[in-house]
């Protein structure tokens, strides 16, 4: 029996990507779940992202725009994904194109003894600034939290919807969200899976999760 599956996509200034990542993760989910539900949550978008997800809205019955006026960051993106999905599973990953939606077969392999299965990218495609802040990231978190996973904040997971009745509500609004959920489901004792993906080039628009700006709000969080 297949799954039932809300996936969700946190967009920023995706205006080029959007359309692209709705098209192929509903193609991908008519293949892999019983019913489904797609939601797109436009965090503050200053360019048309909204706009572009409103037409995919009205085009596509199971699609559903979550807009916040104000960007709340990507943690608050995550949040709002998390506590509206309405279906057993809950999928997530970026807006803009750097993993294979279709790999959440993957994810989906080792659901039936998992509470949450979390990608880890087989090859990092970025560039040696951004691969030595997560590799001291990933440090960070183990010295102070003792967890210790292959790669903390892919952005590709499959997380069962009864975890969020399960852990305590998330606070993070910023970057630490990713560590944040794992580090509760391991107080939790919830089984945590892991599952390598692959990692793709950014084809269009401008990353945000190395802005400076970015870093220092996790580390304040951390704080």
């Amino acid at each position: 029996m297949k799954p039932n599956i809300s996936a969700f996509f946190p967009a920023y200034n995706e205006e080029k990507n959007i359309a692209n990542t709705v098209h192929k993760a509903k193609a991908v989910l008519e293949q892999l779940a019983g019913d489904y539900e797609i939601l797109v949550i436009n965090d503050g978008s200053s360019d048309q992202t909204l706009a572009v997800a409103r037409g995919l809205e009205a085009e596509f019955p199971k699609v559903k725009v979550i807009n916040h006026e104000i960007n709340r960051g990507y943690g608050g993106a995550l949040k709002s994904g998390f506590y509206n999905a309405r279906y057993e599973w809950v999928a997530f990953t970026d807006s803009d194109g750097q993993f294979d939606f279709s790999e959440l077969s993957k994810l989906l392999e080792k659901s039936s003894d998992s509470d949450l299965v979390v990608g880890y990218r087989l090859k990092r495609v970025e560039g040696f600034i951004r691969k030595l802040n997560a590799r001291l990231w990933g440090i960070l978190i183990w010295l102070v939290f003792g967890l210790r996973v292959k790669d903390i904040d892919c952005a590709f997971k499959l997380i069962k919807r009864d975890v969020f009745d399960r852990i305590p509500k998330l606070e993070s609004n910023g970057a630490l969200i990713s560590a944040e959920l794992l580090i509760r489901c391991r107080k939790a004792d919830l089984k945590i899976a892991q599952v390598g993906v692959h990692h793709y080039p950014r084809l269009e628009g401008n990353p945000t999760g190395a802005n400076l700006n970015v870093i220092i709000k996790a580390f304040k969080e951390l704080l």
